[in-house]
């Protein structure tokens, strides 16, 4: 498979070469334009849609911009002014005109011409966004994007003293991983006392966002946001009922392994109950892993992991880097968390995290390599809106490049043990995350079901799910106070929302290409490729079955995944005498 990550911008034909967003004023001509030109024939209507594409990748890529920049400084209030001009200046007039655009194209007697899943796919999503548009929504809409990213404001600015020394809540979680027990809860304790902080200010930020995202739906003609957001988020797939059913697999399923596992943990420790600082924990006289020390060491022993995977994958890494497209480093003022961002102009996308020189840092950088390497194989497709794909692939791409990866990570660790413990951690992660996965997602379904619920109904039904899906043997005792306001540390609620289920459905396609790679990994890479270069050209059962995958997520298929998983790390628990 000749693959290159020499990625090019996309020529230019209609607009000039030197054009940049700038204001309404030199972007409406194009708009207009594409709406008033008449379209006589099938190659006409081909080229109108290239044209609509250029268009497409040159305002997304000006937006993607405006708030990658402002993700990496959330104190500079310029490149907040940016962010929040375009959102709520330009966006809201491109919105009824792509509504326009979208039914000129479904209207086109030329349109049942264009053949192909590729065009199926692109205009159901089309005839989705026709049927979602609501003129009155536009400024609602406009709102809640500006909101959303107050949160990333908000959390940046949060830091905690340890040992004389300022530190973000990222990178002060290090010092979770100590021996020192004392001083790991020292740290927990001043982490929540941290965010309780802005407790407050969190609360009646989603509140304002709840109650917005509720008038939308309201406006569509939904009876509430959840149904109104799985037509917008494309879920042609699967329903709610099937996310229910998810969750009550992770009940019966999962939670049962990962109170075994974490039962081990306990016993590892010597500890008669584990308590939430002890989860990172090593065994007295185990030093935490320690894979790099600096940004740089990260980009280079990832891209030397990736080499070893497929000269592709590091060669994408690789010219990110010589592109400026990498943002690795915790730092103060910088937003939470971590992301790859698409640019469908230029193509190499853009990673974003807060590396600290943890295990965790290294799983978040191959996982948004495994979605850099996605921009990259998706970039060749002729048309914009075939390169957006379905979450539920995109994080098959992150996870299964987690897990594919662990055979090559003596490049962060050339020690044996070390090495056995990392990949012990990375699959205990695999299993429990599932839980915190169905938590989220069952507190958004209450959320939205009941919009306008009390504070104290909110606080008392996010106990109510947590615990039902806590294990048995962590003792949480006391700490109700910071377990009430949990939620709020998920950026995801505020800014993405009804967006975590795919997590759980994508490691399950995950850990299927793991199984396919522990078997023939050469086929399991090749897989891998061809289901990510089809881009959102088809449905998500038939991008899983491209990767040689199940789109299942029944009881009995998790349950078997869960096994496989558990006895892969088995294998990995017993150290080699």
């Amino acid at each position: 498979m000749n693959l290159s990550a020499d990625i090019k911008k996309l020529p230019r034909t209609y607009l000039p070469e030197d054009f940049k967003v700038s204001d309404w004023q030199n972007l409406e001509p194009y708009f207009k334009e594409l709406l008033d030109r008449p379209l006589n024939s099938k190659e006409e209507l081909e080229k109108w849609l290239k044209d609509m594409s250029e268009l497409e990748a040159v305002v997304g890529e000006d937006a993607a911009w405006r708030q990658i920049r402002m993700t990496c400084d959330t104190e500079n209030k310029e490149l907040e002014q940016a962010f929040e001009y375009f959102v709520m200046e330009v966006q809201p007039k491109m919105q009824p005109y792509a509504d326009k655009l979208n039914r000129k194209l479904v209207e086109n007697p030329f349109v049942g011409e264009l053949k192909g899943e590729a065009y199926h796919i692109y205009l159901r999503n089309v005839r989705k966004s026709i049927e979602l548009f609501r003129e009155e929504n536009i400024p609602l809409q406009a709102e809640t994007a500006v909101m959303a990213q107050q949160f990333g404001v908000i959390s940046g600015k949060m830091t905690v003293e340890v040992e004389g020394k300022e530190y973000t809540l990222q990178q002060a979680a290090k010092f979770l991983e100590s021996p020192s027990r004392e001083l790991r809860e020292q740290v927990y304790r001043k982490i929540q006392e941290r965010r309780l902080q802005d407790k407050d200010q969190l609360n009646d930020l989603y509140t304002s966002l709840v109650q917005k995202r509720d008038q939308i739906a309201k406006n569509a003609g939904f009876a509430n946001y959840r149904d109104y957001r799985f037509v917008e988020l494309g879920r042609f797939d699967y329903t709610k009922e099937d996310c229910f059913q998810f969750q009550e697999a992770v009940r019966t399923h999962v939670l049962d392994i990962v109170n075994f596992l974490y039962d081990r943990k306990r016993q590892r420790l010597g500890l008669d109950m584990l308590r939430p600082w002890d989860m990172e924990a090593e065994p007295e006289g185990i030093k935490p892993l320690s894979p790099f020390q600096t940004a740089d060491e990260l980009v280079d022993k990832t891209v030397a992991t990736f080499r070893k995977m497929n000269p592709f994958f590091a060669d994408c890494i690789v010219k990110m880097k010589e592109m400026g497209r990498l943002d690795l480093d915790s730092r103060k003022g910088k937003a939470p968390g971590g992301y790859n961002c698409p640019l469908e102009e230029t193509g190499a996308p853009f990673i974003f995290m807060n590396a600290a020189g943890q295990m965790h840092d290294v799983t978040t950088m191959v996982h948004e390599g495994g979605h850099a390497v996605h921009s990259f194989l998706a970039h060749d497709l002729p048309l914009t809106s075939f390169k957006q794909y379905p979450m539920e692939i995109a994080e098959v791409a992150s996870m299964a490049m987690e897990l594919m990866s662990m055979d090559y990570w003596d490049t962060f660790f050339d020690n044996a043990e070390e090495l056995r413990r990392a990949k012990e951690h990375q699959l205990e992660r695999v299993i429990t995350i599932f839980p915190w996965i169905a938590t989220i997602d069952k507190f958004q379904h209450w959320v939205y079901e009941n919009p306008n619920h009390t504070l104290e109904e909110r606080a008392e039904n996010w106990r109510r799910i947590q615990n039902e899906f806590t294990p048995i043997n962590i003792d949480v005792t006391g700490l109700e106070g910071y377990r009430k306001y949990g939620w709020q540390r998920q950026l995801h609620l505020f800014e993405v929302p009804f967006y975590y289920i795919e997590y759980g459905i994508a490691q399950l396609g995950a850990i299927g290409l793991w199984k396919q790679f522990k078997e023939n990994k050469e086929q399991a890479i090749n897989n891998y490729i061809n289901a990510l270069q089809l881009g959102g050209t088809r449905s998500l059962p038939e991008l899983y079955k491209a990767a040689g995958l199940e789109f299942n997520f029944t009881p009995e298929y998790i349950s078997e995944l869960m096994l496989f998983v558990h006895n892969e790390i088995e294998k990995v628990s017993h150290k080699p005498s």
